[in-house]
Parts: structure tokens; sequence; C-alpha cells
């Protein structure tokens, strides 16, 4: 009995170095933003969220809904008690990411990781600023992956598809926040908090490092739209065995009239292949559709009630 005991302790305590691990090396890299609006009696407190460090010379990451339009501005408060005026340099309401900028020039940037390598059941550690309690740490696991999170948009729905699930406590103000693997790289962005224990974060992965790149580049992303949430499923035996994959993406919703709605994608179909290229995820659909494919008719390879079927259609802009 006492050895299991010790067994137990022993357990805890190297979890527990872990999450104090972490920690300490992410802190300085979350700001706490104190969101504020500009109005005709001047500047009014709107909100607040979090912040990643990118770069040591004050580019920022966060959720773009924390910084819900051109005329939001603020400040970025760090652990080592700065505090520094920042400015939108780009958002994407559509990835429900944003990049701003500060004056600061010797930030400690975060190592952004790959959460392509993630896996449910693995530890994470959400770091933000709920309720504005600057430098709060929750710990839990990757509860699913390929989560979809629902959002309104000026096109008539926005789907931010690929999410993090985890049951690490998430609550206002830690949208913007890292999620951070035990080797305390940035695996993902906290941005909602879907229910008790069900928290959502945007997964950092070659789609995301685009998307931040182009913000800070140009202050904006072109991409191509389909119109349609999806998520990984595993192929039917025979359609396996037929094209020589194991995966393909399912189609969970179709928005109303999208491209994939005109050219008549339903829900439960499969899509294997966009313009002969092999997609198994989310992700890698979601890296063909740039900004050339706008415009430009575009040939899935689908699986509908067990057949396989080619469907065409032509992505329009993708838009906030």
């Amino acid at each position: 009995m006492i050895d299991l005991v010790h067994q137990a302790e022993g357990a805890l305590d190297a979890y527990s170095r872990v999450v104090i691990s972490v920690a300490e090396q992410l802190a300085p890299s979350v700001a706490n933003l104190r969101v504020t609006q500009r109005s005709r009696r001047g500047h009014a407190t709107t909100g607040a969220g979090s912040a990643i460090v990118l770069t040591a010379d004050g580019f920022l990451l966060t959720s773009a809904h924390v910084v819900a339009d051109r005329s939001t501005e603020g400040r970025a408060s760090f652990t080592d008690g700065r505090e520094h005026r920042f400015a939108i340099i780009g958002r994407d309401p559509l990835s429900d990411l944003a990049v701003l900028r500060t004056d600061a020039n010797s930030l400690d940037p975060a190592v952004l990781g790959e959460a392509e390598t993630l896996r449910v059941g693995q530890l994470v550690v959400a770091i933000g600023n709920p309720h504005g309690f600057e430098g709060s740490v929750t710990a839990g696991v990757v509860s699913a992956l390929g989560r979809t999170l629902a959002a309104g948009a000026r096109n008539g729905g926005r789907l931010i598809d690929n999410l993090i699930q985890t049951d690490a406590a998430l609550n206002p103000g830690n949208s913007g926040g890292a999620l951070v693997n035990g080797r305390g790289e940035v695996v993902g962005v906290n941005t909602a908090v879907a229910g008790i224990g069900l928290g959502l974060a945007i997964p950092i992965n070659a789609p995301t490092r685009t998307i931040i790149g182009a913000l800070m580049r140009e202050g904006r992303v072109r991409r191509a739209w389909l119109g349609i949430a999806g998520g990984p499923r595993p192929l039917p035996p025979a359609v396996r065995e037929r094209i020589g994959a194991k995966r393909g993406v399912e189609v969970i919703e179709v928005i109303d009239d999208s491209p994939a709605d005109h050219a008549g994608l339903r829900p439960e179909d499969l899509i294997v292949s966009a313009d002969g290229v092999s997609v198994t995820d989310v992700a890698e659909l979601q890296r063909l559709l740039v900004g050339e494919r706008i415009g430009q008719r575009l040939t899935l390879r689908v699986v509908r009630a067990g057949e396989l079927r080619e469907i065409e259609l032509v992505p329009h802009e993708l838009e906030g």
C-alpha cells in the first residue's frame, strides 16, 4: 500500500513539474489585453482577452473576436509589469485570428509547435487572463480533435474547422491565449468556451502559419471558400481498396447559397480529393483553398452512399 501511495505521489509530482515548467516558460510570452474603442466621447473599454507574443519587436497573435474591428485599440500588459499600446495589423474573422503590433522591442516570443502531432489524451496547459486575472494557468488533456465551430459572418455563416477540444478550464478572457504542450510549445490559440469542461482552440499548423504570415505582411487573408463544415472520417473498406486511402473529409454542414450548395454537395458526403489531390483531413483541404483558386473551377471527388462521383464547383472569395 505504501509503495502504491509513493507511486501515486511520484506521478503527481511529475505532472506538477511539467505544468510548472510550462507555466514559468510561457507566462512572459502571454499578454493581457484591455480592449478599448474610439467614440465621440473618447475611448471606452469594450472587453478583455489574451495574446501570444510572436516576435521580440512587438507582434502579437490573438483571437479576431477579441479585437472586434479596425477602430479597436487598447493596451497589452505583461507579467513583468510592462504595458504597451497595441494597434491591429490584420484580422481574419473566418479563422478567428488577428495580429497586433506594440511598440515593444524586447518581448519574449513563444515557440510555435505543431498541432498535427497532438493525440487525444495528451497533456495540455492553457495560459491566459480569464476575467482579467493575469497569467492564469489551467491544465487538462486534449479531449478531441477535428471539431468545428460555427459563428456568424456577412457571407451567411462562418465555420472554423479542425479545432482542438480540451478540458483545460477556459473562461472569458482566455480567448487569444496559448494552449501549450508539455514541451512548452504553443499548439493552439484558445478561442471559445463551448460548455463546462469544453474549450476549443485553433490549431497551430501549416494553414494557421500561412494565415499569420499573410496578416503580418498584408493585413488580410485571401482564400477560396466552398461553404461547408467538415471533419475527418474513415472511408468504407470497399472505397479504401479502390482509391488506396484510409480517410476523407466528411461534409457535416452545407451553407445555404454557397458554392457547395449550388454544386449539390450534401451532408455526409465524403471528400477524398480536390483537382486530383488527395485530402484526408480538413487541414489538407484548407491548404488547397488558396486565393488563386477563387473563381476557378474545382473538381471534388466524393463518396456518396458508397459510390464515387465527381462534383464541380467554383469557389468564391471567403469574406469576413
